[in-house]
């Protein structure tokens, strides 16, 4: 799990109006983060196979968001994937 302020911190960067806290950008940088953290505690227990699942559960729900958010707002979507520094 990712910190509180961690967390808040995304939000801060992420949203678009100041009540904006679930919108899918917001939602793709709160996955990002936890992905990252994820990875690396796999690098440490290559046998945690729970984790593996809810690494390939989190990738998977970031992808359908990115496709989202591409499908509605190209332009949008390029800035984000720079932004938290994700491949295409």
């Amino acid at each position: 799990m990712i910190s509180t302020e961690k967390k808040t911190g995304i939000v801060k960067d992420l949203q678009a109006s100041k009540n904006d806290t679930g919108s899918a950008t917001v939602q793709v940088g709160i996955f990002t983060e936890r992905i990252k953290e994820l990875t690396e505690h796999l690098k440490a227990n290559k046998k945690d196979f729970a984790a593996r699942r809810g690494l390939l559960q989190l990738v998977g729900k970031r992808k359908r968001l990115l496709q989202y958010i591409a499908a509605r707002d190209g332009q949008a979507y390029l800035d984000l994937i720079q932004k938290l520094g994700i491949r295409r």
